[in-house]
């Protein structure tokens, strides 16, 4: 299972439950989402599995 928290610039955070949020994302407060996650990619699968979080910022998804 995943936690799911967004900050004031909607940037996206996703963590092992129970896990604190990591010191690489330090950048502004992070809001915990209040949708509980049913399903998840295999990327931000993989990614929390290797590196324990997986963080991606709104812009980078407005480019593509």
């Amino acid at each position: 299972m995943v936690e799911v928290y967004f900050n004031v610039r909607h940037d996206l955070l996703v963590v092992r439950k129970g896990f604190p949020v990591p010191a690489v994302s330090a950048q502004g407060k992070w809001r915990k989402s209040r949708r509980r996650v049913v399903r998840v990619s295999e990327e931000i699968r993989q990614a929390v599995q290797s590196r324990g979080y997986y963080m991606r910022k709104l812009r980078d998804l407005k480019k593509n």
